[in-house]
């Protein structure tokens, strides 16, 4: 069986405290994008992961899946790696879904999709969703989806591990606040009734760019940093004011137009 993997966007990112499992408390706005992987999963003694020999995590959740069997996997990579767009996550919730879907006792998936990723079980979902908890406790969310988005890879960008990102976010006390901001989003979200809407969402808490504010200076009415980064989007009415954005910034690194996708 074989399946798309698509990427995803944060809209908004807001981070309080570290919990008692040593996981920050947040709440995210979860976008999926049209823009992803394929993944085939076929029955196999043993697993193995072919197309992307960095993989760790789709082996992960396969094995917690813990099927009578092992699984021959492959991947069409298309997500750029280690940007912020939950490519790794991506690819394990569909590896999941596929393998799951050609067991003679299907399981049920969010619980194993958490213990793989706070991510993961996002991608099992339709629809954009608020993650709260450490990510892994979904919300439907009615956002509208009439938008277009450009998505840049900075030139020379370099990802920080997700735990050098968070080490710094605690350094700087970034917690503080969290209850407000927390309110600001959900009352922000109440308020969506547009794409431009949109624009009033708090900012990511854990990573900042000058390059949204170029994307903004050109046309975006929303732009920022998606997830730890180091990936950038900006979001447009007009694929052609994306189109326009993009050639003015072309300096800046590799750049995608998409847009919303409901489901993968």
């Amino acid at each position: 069986m074989t399946g798309p993997a698509p990427a995803k966007i944060n809209l908004a990112l807001v981070v309080g405290p570290r919990r008692a499992d040593g996981k920050h408390e947040l709440l995210t706005v979860y976008q999926r994008l049209d823009l992803g992987d394929r993944i085939s999963v076929e029955p196999a003694p043993e697993t193995t992961v072919a197309g992307f020999s960095e993989d760790t995590i789709v082996r992960a959740a396969l094995d917690a899946l813990e099927a009578p069997h092992g699984w021959r996997v492959r991947i069409d990579k298309q997500i750029p790696v280690a940007a912020g767009l939950a490519g790794g996550s991506s690819d394990a919730a569909t590896a999941l879904r596929l393998a799951n879907a050609q067991l003679d006792e299907p399981r049920a998936l969010h619980e194993i999709a958490a213990r793989v990723g706070a991510d993961v079980p996002f991608f099992l979902q339709d629809g954009p969703q608020l993650g709260a908890g450490d990510g892994s406790e979904l919300e439907p969310l009615d956002l509208p989806q009439d938008f277009v988005v450009l998505l840049l890879l900075p030139k020379g960008a370099r990802k920080l591990s997700t735990a050098d990102v968070y080490a710094a976010f605690d350094a700087r006390g970034g917690e503080a606040g969290y209850e407000d901001r927390a309110s600001a989003l959900r009352d922000a979200l109440a308020n969506v009734r547009r794409p431009r809407d949109l624009a009033a969402l708090p900012p990511n808490d854990l990573a900042a760019s000058p390059h949204a504010d170029e994307l903004r200076a050109h046309g975006a009415f929303r732009a920022d940093v998606s997830g730890a980064g180091p990936a950038v989007y900006g979001l447009f009415h007009r694929t052609a004011d994306a189109k326009n954005a993009r050639r003015a910034l072309r300096r800046l690194g590799r750049f995608w137009i998409t847009i919303p996708a409901w489901y993968g």
